[in-house]
C-alpha cells in the first residue's frame, strides 16, 4: 500500500481471475522490455543465446488470454506493475510457457507449442543475441544454467520481480512446477547478486546481429531461385491464354523506361528552395525547408537514396507509421537534408505527402534503413522539426528554418527549467528519447523550440515526426510551453507511452473537471489527454484521475478510435474506484461541465445531478456509467 489515494488490486497467483484482454494488452505493452527479459532468464540455456531471444518475444507475444472478456469494469487506481492483474496474468502465462520450455519431448504425446521453435517472430540470415557483460554477468549465467527451470525461475522472480518467497511459491505452483519448495531451496545456492539481472547480458530488447553461415546460405539460396524460376516458367506456359489483355493489362513492362519514374530517381532533378523562402510563403510547411547538410552535393548518395526509395533491397529495413505508403515518388521529391548524423550518413527526402529518411552505415554497405511519415496538413509547430537519428539512447533532429531556440526539458518536472541545446545549421545537440528508453518512468524530456510564433513543446514517439503536445478545451488548444501548461501535463506525461509508434501527430491534456474527494480528501482533478494520428483514425483518448500529492495521474478509462474528448465531440465522462485513509471505497465520476446528470449501474447503483457523481462502493465493484448533457443528449463514459 502506497499511500491512502492509492488502491492496490491483489490477485493471488495461483488463481486464474477472469482477465479483460484489453487489460492484459495494456500490461503487456507497457512491460514488454521486463516480461521478455523475464522469459529469456528462465527459458533453458541449452537452446543457444539467438534462439533464447526469438523464442523469449514469441511467449511473451503469445501471452495474452484467448477468448477471455468481461463487461468494462470501473478499474482502481494502480501503481504500475503492483497489483495490476493485467500484469500479474501476463507474468504468469509467461513463467508457464518458459518452464514447458525445458520439458523434453515425448512420442506418446503432442509437444507443446513452447517446446517447438517459434513461427514468429523469425529473423532470416541473422544471428540475434544480447550485449555481452562483464565477468560477473557470465558467472551468474553459468550459475543458473545449471538450475533447473523451476529454481532459474525462482530466483529470477525473486531478483527481478522482487516477489517474497510465498508469492513465488504460488506463481511457480500456478504455472505447472512439480516441487516449488525444493525450486526455492535449489535458488538459495546462487549468490543473490539480483543487481546483475537488469544487466545488458540478460535484454533480449537490445541486441547484437551477426550472420549464419554465408556459405551454406548461399547454396540454400541458389537452389531455392533456380527451383522458382523453374517452376514460374511452367506457370507461364499453362496460363498463357491466346490472345486479349495480360494480367498486367496495358501496364508497361517492368524493364520499359518510364520518363517520370527516370526524373524521380535523378539526383540533379531533386527540388532545392533558397534559405529565405519561408519568410514570405503562404504557410509555414515542410514545402519551404532549404536543403542542409553537409553532403547536399554529394550525387553519388542522393542516387543511392533515390534508388533505394525507389526499389529498396532485400537487405534494407524498411519501417512507416500506420497508413503510410512506402512506394516510390511519383516525381522528382524535395531534398531537406544530406549529411553525416552519428555512425551515418542520413538523407531525408519529402514529396508533398510523406517524409523518407535514408540512412547508410559510414564504413560498409550492410545495413541501410528507410522510413516514411505521413506529414500531409503538417504546418507551423507540427511542421517545426523531424528526427535525424537516434544513437545511445539519444535523439538529435533537424529544426524548421524558423526555429531560433532550441532547449530540452523534463515534463515531469514542471518547474526545472529548460536546458538549452546547441542549434547548429538547423541540427539540435543530441537530447536524451523517451522513445528509447525501457523500464520505469522516472523522466520524460521534451524538445522545446522557439520562433516567430512563440515556443512549443514536442516529443519523440519513435517516428520520423516528434508529436506537437498541446492543452485546452478541444477546439481552444493552445501551446504547452506556459507555466499553468506545463503543471497540467506533468503528472500525465507517462501515459505519452501508450502514443508510442501509432502515427501520431499530436497530443492535447485537457483538464475537464475537479472533484472533492470524500471524508476531507482533498480535490483530485480529471485530465482527458487525447492523441490524433496523421491519418486522422486512430485517435486515443485516455480520461486520467489524479489525486492530490500523487506524483502521476492513473488511467481510469479509455477510448480507440472515438469521438469523445475531442474537436468533433468535446465531451467525456469516466469513472474509477478510489479507497479513503480509512479504507472506506468510493466510486468516483466525473463529466464535463455541460453534463448535467450521471448515472451508474450494474454493481453499483446511484444517480446526481450535476457533473460528479461519488458514492460508496465495494472493492472490485463493476459499473456502467452513463449522463445527461444539458441539451438532453445522452452521455456514455468510456471504458
Amino acid at each position: 500500500m502506497q499511500s491512502q489515494d492509492v488502491a492496490q488490486r491483489h490477485t493471488p497467483a495461483h488463481s486464474s481471475p477472469v482477465v479483460d484482454v484489453e487489460q492484459a494488452e495494456a500490461a503487456l505493452v507497457e512491460h514488454y522490455p521486463r516480461l521478455v527479459r523475464l522469459a529469456y532468464l528462465v527459458l533453458p540455456p541449452g537452446l543457444g543465446r539467438s534462439r533464447r531471444v526469438l523464442t523469449a518475444h514469441a511467449l511473451v507475444q503469445r501471452a495474452l488470454p484467448r477468448g477471455r472478456r468481461q463487461t468494462p469494469v470501473i478499474p482502481a487506481q494502480s501503481s504500475g506493475r503492483d497489483g495490476d492483474p493485467g500484469y500479474a496474468f501476463v507474468r504468469l502465462q509467461v513463467v508457464r510457457t518458459a518452464l514447458e520450455a525445458e520439458l523434453p519431448l515425448s512420442w506418446n504425446a503432442w509437444p507443446k507449442r513452447a517446446q517447438l521453435p517459434p513461427l514468429l517472430p523469425q529473423v532470416w540470415g541473422l544471428k540475434l543475441f544480447p550485449r555481452s557483460g562483464g565477468a560477473d554477468e557470465l558467472a551468474l549465467d553459468q550459475r543458473l544454467a545449471a538450475l533447473t527451470g523451476a529454481a532459474r525461475a525462482a530466483y529470477v522472480l525473486r531478483g527481478l520481480e522482487r516477489l517474497p518467497d510465498g508469492d513465488v511459491q504460488r506463481v511457480l505452483t500456478a504455472a505447472g512446477a512439480e516441487d516449488p519448495d525444493a525450486a526455492l531451496a535449489e535458488a538459495n545456492g546462487v549468490p543473490a547478486q539480483y543487481a546483475l539481472l537488469g544487466s545488458p547480458e540478460f535484454d533480449p530488447c537490445s541486441l547484437q546481429a551477426r550472420p549464419t553461415d554465408l556459405l551454406r546460405r548461399r547454396q540454400h539460396t541458389r537452389a531455392a531461385l533456380a527451383a522458382a524460376a523453374a517452376l514460374a516458367v511452367c506457370g507461364v506456359l499453362i496460363a498463357l491464354p491466346d490472345g486479349g489483355w495480360g494480367p498486367d493489362g496495358a501496364a508497361a513492362p517492368a524493364y520499359a523506361k518510364n520518363p517520370a519514374a527516370e526524373a524521380a530517381l535523378d539526383p540533379g532533378r531533386l527540388v532545392r528552395v533558397a534559405p529565405t523562402a519561408w519568410k514570405s510563403a503562404a504557410r509555414t510547411d515542410f514545402s519551404v525547408w532549404p536543403a542542409r547538410g553537409a553532403l547536399t552535393g554529394d550525387s553519388a548518395l542522393l542516387r543511392r537514396a533515390l534508388a533505394v526509395w525507389a526499389r529498396p533491397g532485400g537487405s534494407v529495413r524498411v519501417s512507416a507509421t500506420p497508413g503510410t505508403q512506402t512506394g516510390g515518388p511519383a516525381g522528382p521529391p524535395q531534398l531537406l537534408y544530406a549529411g553525416e548524423v552519428d555512425r551515418a550518413r542520413v538523407v531525408i527526402l519529402y514529396d508533398g505527402l510523406r517524409i523518407a529518411r535514408y540512412a547508410e552505415p559510414k564504413n560498409g554497405d550492410e545495413g541501410a534503413a528507410l522510413d516514411f511519415a505521413r506529414v500531409d496538413g503538417a504546418t507551423g509547430a507540427a511542421a517545426s522539426a523531424l528526427v535525424l537519428g537516434r544513437s545511445d539512447g539519444n535523439v538529435r533532429y533537424l529544426t524548421a528554418p524558423w526555429v531560433t531556440k532550441a532547449a530540452e526539458r523534463d515534463l515531469l518536472k514542471p518547474g526545472a527549467g529548460a536546458m538549452d541545446l546547441d542549434l547548429t545549421y538547423g541540427v539540435t545537440a543530441p537530447l536524451d528519447s523517451p522513445a528509447l528508453r525501457p523500464g520505469t518512468c522516472t523522466s520524460w524530456n521534451v524538445l522545446q523550440l522557439t520562433g516567430p510564433s512563440g515556443t512549443g513543446l514536442s516529443t519523440d514517439l519513435g517516428e520520423l515526426v516528434p508529436a506537437h503536445l498541446t492543452t485546452g478545451r478541444p477546439g481552444q488548444v493552445h501551446e504547452a510551453s506556459g507555466d499553468a501548461a506545463l503543471r497540467t501535463w506533468a503528472p500525465y506525461a507517462c501515459s505519452l507511452s501508450a502514443s508510442r509508434a501509432a502515427g501520431v501527430s499530436s497530443v492535447n491534456a485537457w483538464a475537464y473537471a475537479d472533484q472533492q474527494l470524500p471524508e476531507a480528501g482533498g480535490t483530485a482533478s480529471w485530465v482527458c489527454t487525447r492523441a490524433e494520428t496523421w491519418r486522422g483514425e486512430g485517435s486515443l483518448a485516455l480520461a486520467q484521475f489524479h489525486t492530490p500529492g500523487g506524483p502521476y495521474g492513473a488511467v481510469a478509462a479509455k477510448g480507440a478510435g472515438v469521438p469523445a474528448c475531442g474537436p468533433r465531440d468535446p465531451h467525456v465522462l469516466a469513472g474509477v474506484l478510489w479507497k479513503s485513509g480509512s479504507g472506506s471505497w468510493y466510486l468516483l465520476a466525473a463529466g464535463g461541465r455541460d453534463t448535467a446528470s450521471v448515472r451508474t449501474t450494474g454493481g453499483v447503483t446511484a444517480d446526481a445531478r450535476g457533473s460528479r457523481l461519488t458514492v460508496r462502493a465495494k472493492q472490485g465493484a463493476q459499473a456502467q456509467l452513463t449522463g445527461t448533457l444539458e441539451d438532453g443528449s445522452s452521455l456514455s463514459g468510456l471504458h
